[in-house]
Parts: structure tokens; C-alpha cells; sequence
């Protein structure tokens, strides 16, 4: 090769590489932008607000009437998207000798948390539980075999199964939001279908305390982002590593 040919390839081969490199900056820019634009949704629920009217369930019934979730007479064969339960059930591990006597009596709201890093989404075999661009785990009814992989895999008992078919159990059907079938699991979808209408998910718009407040974590302006900036905060069992998006405030 003479010296005419060598530097003519070896300036071709600059110029690829010049544009290669160009080509990954704008590519890298373009998913940052995109990472940017994304939605992180998550949940606040403050303990003080949510104690304030006893035996409400105003955020219950107003969940379960919206996505159709059945009234089974037999508690084996409940269905539950948000429910209640006592603060040592919820928070064990993070109680001692002195918080428990305080807060013994505590109904804690519960619901899925919709974590980062979801173990129920890696153990379902047919993908029928994912995670969504904005952190929503959601379900394809029509996917689910009914394994319940899922379930064992959850480790905040999040999700339900229907050991029957659930329309004879509900009261009033919403046409708006598919009913499931019997051998599906279900569980909250954070009003995924609401919130895709700009609306607030159902059981935080029927609270009559304001105690759940829901939003972007993405953005710094949001008001969950504010509120979680300065109350102090707590998620249930962070040592799994799951990154939960639920929060309970102080």
C-alpha cells in the first residue's frame, strides 16, 4: 500500500468514527430528554389524617366500587385492592417495646406498593405482570394462568386471587373497567386508567381527610415531591430492596 492509499483509509475510517461518536451523543441526549419527560408515580399517606374519622372507608369502597372488586361472603375467598390492617401486621419490623403500646390500635392503609424493583414481575412465566414507563405494575387479565407465582412472590400480600368467578358477587357492574374471571389475579393498578384522563386515583379522591396524596416523583414541584422534601417518611420493609412507592408520613 502506498502512502496516497494509506492516508486516504485512514481518513474514511476518522470520519466514521467522528460520526459514530457524534451519532452517540445525540442518542444519549435524546434518552435523557426522554428519561426527563417520564412520569414516576407514587403515594403518600399520612398516619395522623387517615386516623382522624374512626372506621372510615370512604377510600375502600370507593376503589372497589370503581374497578369492580367482588364481595365474597366466604373471607377465604376475599378480594382486596386497599385495604386496613394493624400497624405491627403492616410494620413489624420496624416497631419495639415502646411504639408498640402507641400504636397497637393503628389501622394502616395498605394497597400495592408498585416497587422499582417488582420480584412479581420477574417470577411471572407468561409476562402477564409488567411494569410499566411510568413505574405502575400492571396485569393483563387475559394473560394470566392463574400460577401464583406472583403472589408467593409479593412480599407485601398486594395481590388476590378469584378461586370463583366474582361477577355474581358484585353488586353494580362499572362498564367502564373490565371485570376478571375465576383462576386471575388482581390487585391496585394505582388508577392507571384514571390517571391517563388526568384524574386523581379513585381512593385519593374519596377521601374526605386528604390523607393520600399522589403524584410525580419526577417532578420536584409536584406536591408529593414537596411533602415527601419535608415530612419524615416510611416504606414498608426497604431491606428487601424493592424501592417501594408508597409512602406513610409521620
Amino acid at each position: 500500500m502506498n502512502r496516497r492509499d494509506f492516508l486516504k483509509i485512514t481518513g474514511i475510517l476518522a470520519i466514521g468514527a467522528a460520526s459514530h461518536q457524534t451519532a452517540m451523543i445525540l442518542l444519549s441526549s435524546e434518552v435523557k430528554g426522554d428519561q426527563a419527560k417520564k412520569k414516576r408515580w407514587a403515594m403518600a399517606i399520612s398516619f395522623s389524617a387517615c386516623v382522624k374519622r374512626e372506621g372510615c372507608r370512604d377510600c375502600i369502597d370507593n376503589c372497589h366500587l370503581i374497578h369492580n372488586v367482588p364481595e365474597f361472603t366466604d373471607n377465604k375467598d376475599k378480594i382486596q385492592w386497599i385495604w386496613s390492617s394493624h400497624y405491627e401486621s403492616v410494620f413489624g419490623e420496624q416497631t419495639n417495646m415502646f411504639t408498640k403500646g402507641m400504636l397497637k390500635n393503628l389501622s394502616i392503609l395498605c394497597l400495592c406498593n408498585h416497587c422499582e424493583n417488582p420480584p412479581c414481575v420477574k417470577v411471572c412465566p407468561t409476562k402477564a405482570t409488567w411494569k410499566n414507563k411510568d413505574g405502575i405494575i400492571m396485569i393483563d387479565y387475559h394473560r394470566c394462568i392463574g400460577c401464583r407465582y406472583c403472589m408467593a412472590a409479593c412480599p407485601y400480600d398486594a395481590r388476590s386471587f378469584n378461586w370463583k368467578d366474582p361477577k355474581p358477587f358484585i353488586k353494580e357492574i362499572n362498564r367502564d373497567f373490565p371485570t376478571r374471571a375465576k383462576g386471575v389475579v388482581e390487585k391496585c393498578n394505582f388508577c392507571e386508567e384514571r390517571i391517563t384522563q388526568g384524574l386523581l386515583p379513585a381512593c385519593v379522591e374519596a377521601c374526605p381527610e386528604k390523607a393520600l396524596t399522589f403524584g410525580d416523583l419526577n417532578d420536584p414541584e409536584s406536591d408529593i415531591s414537596r411533602l415527601l422534601k419535608t415530612r419524615f417518611s416510611i416504606q414498608r420493609k426497604p431491606h428487601l430492596g424493592t424501592d417501594p412507592k408508597v409512602f406513610y408520613l409521620f
